[in-house]
């Protein structure tokens, strides 16, 4: 390892304290701020409850909540690789949603957003396989989709 190099690590803690870098559970942190204050909207449908219980998971789940998350689900599937016979092999499964985190106490809306993604799966097999790889599908979309919710909370400056 050349000295250049050396020197570069040793610096880079001083550039992220320089750049306003905190970290999400250090004092006054974004997830000290969330943890356990967090109410989650309850859920109407399968996939709107195994998002809340990602989400719930990652934030905790709150007896006195300091802010509470609205969340607007919309999913569709998209069909792929359709064959000569008009079968379709596989499937996208597409979530978008918009969140917006508010302040129990004022009512104001602190932070907002959309997050956007997919997951594929399977129907090259039987019944019972393309339902599991649906069933499948969803549940990690529903992962993904609370990971990149609560990953935007953790980035969102709640001290405004």
């Amino acid at each position: 390892m050349s000295l250049l190099n050396r020197r570069s690590l040793l610096l880079a803690p001083l550039a992220l304290v320089a750049c306003g870098f905190e970290p999400v559970y250090g004092p006054g942190g974004t997830g000290t701020l969330l943890q356990n204050r967090v109410l989650v909207d309850a859920p109407g449908s399968q996939d709107s409850y195994l998002l809340t219980r990602e989400i719930e998971e990652r934030l905790g789940r709150s007896n006195e909540p300091a802010y509470a998350l609205s969340l607007d689900l919309r999913l569709s599937t998209a069909q792929l690789a359709i064959d000569r016979e008009g079968d379709t092999g596989r499937f996208n499964r597409v979530a978008n949603i918009n969140y917006s985190l508010r302040d129990v106490a004022t009512g104001q809306i602190v932070t907002s957003g959309s997050v956007e993604n997919f997951v594929g799966y399977s129907a090259t097999g039987t019944t019972v396989e393309t339902l599991a790889g649906e069933l499948d599908a969803q549940k990690r979309l529903m992962v993904i989709m609370a990971e990149q919710i609560v990953s935007r909370l953790y980035a969102a400056d709640l001290n405004t």
